[in-house]
């Protein structure tokens, strides 16, 4: 078999977001990049391709424009209460939270915008929370939608890698998988590996791992940027925290099988502390992908706050485990029933106004930057394409025209036994009656009717309140709902230079992390939960903050 050996200033091990970002970094800063991944030069850009392209940041323009009044302090606020950080091991995650805060707020738009990236006019209000002021969750919409999608985020850093590529300041090895890090005198060096045997799997698509020969990689400083472990279930259930209840038997699964963690463990057995692993973001409106690309495939649905939310038995959820309001809450609480899936019912009428999928693929809209598209499936009637899809095709979806068949064909699906139909009747027609009254009892009613107060939900994403069973608003919806695995919050303990640490607290010399692979920074910046928005902005935060560190140090 071949056996090749390369030698650079800088090896960047994945190209994902974080990757990218700091293997532009160090070609900007004049250091020659070796830029590797086990995949096919299709993937470049990672996961962050197929992202919605949500960013958050913290009294923007859109914002204002909106008339959101945003500040420094109550981003912080809502960031911390979300957080939870009550570790030992949280001491770099609160400085890297502090940083990114101070980013989010200040430099992070100026930075995007002046290398061509633009935002949707609309920001969106994830994790709305439903707490007290003191608890999780956005106090006021964040959620800044890229112009583009994720493509719209990557593109800028791809073309000034592949610039630098065509330069000679960085060279490109895919295909290229790293097993272990060298080291000498304690300092890392660099790294080796297999090179896989090229492959025609398309974007995302699965691919073979037939090994044809073996790589050394010398560098002066080495950054692991390889993401996390949402693509192995075995890897998820392993850390699955006690907190969240007993681990789903089964999942769906929001990210391509390439992210399958094995690089964490290569980095650890290199001398660098893991910290936080149980902490996870897992989404639970998870639904198959009626045309899967990698395997089990699952999209989630971005829900605006109106849909009834049950658990697999048909009983209503509790305050505040609305739709869009509490990822982590709705799922323990969803993993204390016994079942691994749960339901949502709607109308018509919702669907057309609420339901967006996350996911580059499944918005052409704007990802294409398509404004006639954009006016048409957001604001016209019908629901958009890509939901239309799903309605026609979804294994998850049932579509009647009464209660009585809804309910009928959801006992027909998979697990569907479980409901209690009257059960589900009787929540529904309770909600039903609060709708009579401008004034209700509903946390739920009287949570949509504050939030068309806003003009991003009146105009794109909340439905104007109304009886679910109204035949006007028909025909009625269930959505069979499964756990989807996403992001690892944990990772590579890392400094604020992005520099790995050792068990002892000190860095390992030679060695950075950025991206998932360092839980986006510190090694866990969101602690416990996420605001939503944060994981491309941590990828950018931590992948600059890693290359111009990295290129500092040779």
């Amino acid at each position: 078999m071949t056996e090749t050996r390369h030698a650079a200033d800088v090896l960047v091990i994945g190209w994902g977001l974080a990757g990218l970002v700091a293997a532009a970094e160090a070609a900007r800063a004049g250091r020659r990049v070796i830029l590797v991944d086990q995949e096919a030069r299709a993937n470049l850009g990672g996961q962050a391709w197929w992202s919605f392209g949500g960013l958050f940041l913290v009294d923007s323009p859109e914002q204002r424009r909106l008339g959101i009044r945003d500040s420094a302090e109550l981003a912080r606020q809502d960031w911390f209460a979300t957080a939870g950080f009550d570790r030992e091991e949280d001491a770099w995650p609160r400085r890297w939270a502090e940083a990114y805060l101070d980013f989010a707020h200040h430099e992070k738009r100026a930075w995007l915008v002046q290398k061509g990236v633009r935002f949707f006019p609309i920001v969106g209000w994830a994790e709305r929370g439903g707490y007290l002021a003191t608890g999780p969750g956005n106090s006021v919409p964040r959620f800044h939608v890229t112009w583009g999608t994720g493509p719209g985020v990557v593109a800028p850093f791809q073309a000034e890698v592949e610039e630098a590529e065509s330069e000679g300041r960085i060279t490109i090895l895919s295909r290229h998988r790293v097993r272990e890090l060298t080291r000498h005198d304690g300092a890392v060096t660099g790294a080796t590996g297999e090179m896989l045997a090229p492959t025609g799997a398309g974007r995302g698509e699965a691919s073979g791992r037939e090994i044809v020969g073996s790589f050394t990689i010398e560098a002066g400083a080495t950054i692991v940027a390889s993401g996390g472990i949402g693509g192995n279930h075995d890897l998820v259930r392993a850390h699955w925290p006690q907190r969240l209840g007993t681990p789903p038997e089964t999942m769906v699964t929001g990210v391509p099988a390439y992210v399958d963690g094995a690089m964490l463990e290569t980095a650890e057995r290199g001398g660098a502390r893991l910290i936080n692993r149980d902490r996870m973001w897992h989404y639970v409106e998870g639904i198959q992908n009626w045309d899967p690309i990698w395997p089990g495939h699952g999209i989630r649905i971005l829900p605006g706050p109106s849909s009834i939310w049950l658990d697999a038995t048909g009983a209503r959820l509790p305050v505040p485990l609305f739709p869009g309001f509490d990822t982590l809450g709705t799922l323990a609480h969803l993993r204390s029933t016994g079942h691994d899936h749960s339901w949502f019912v709607l109308s018509q009428r919702i669907v057309e106004k609420e339901f967006t999928l996350s996911g580059s693929e499944q918005n052409p809209d704007l990802t294409g930057k398509d404004i006639p598209l954009l006016v048409r499936s957001r604001l016209g009637k019908g629901a958009a394409g890509p939901v239309r899809a799903f309605l026609d095709r979804g294994a998850d979806f049932v579509v009647r025209d009464s209660l009585d068949d809804l309910l009928e064909g959801m006992r027909a699906l998979p697990g569907g036994e479980a409901l209690e139909a009257a059960r589900a009747r009787a929540e529904i027609e309770a909600r039903d009656r609060e709708m009579d009254n401008d004034f209700t009892k509903d946390a739920q009613i009287a949570m949509l009717r504050s939030a068309r107060a806003f003009r991003g939900d009146r105009l794109v994403r909340t439905a104007a309140p109304h009886r679910i069973l109204d035949p006007a608003a028909g025909p009625l919806i269930a959505v069979k709902l499964h756990v989807l695995t996403r992001k690892s919050l944990g990772g590579i303990e890392t400094d604020l230079q992005a520099r790995a640490l050792r068990a002892d607290g000190t860095p390992l010399p030679g060695l950075y992390a950025a991206g998932e692979a360092s839980g986006f920074g510190g090694g866990g910046v969101h602690g416990y939960r996420a605001l939503e928005g944060t994981f491309l902005g941590g990828c950018l935060f931590s992948g600059r903050a890693a290359g111009r560190a990295a290129a500092r140090s040779v």
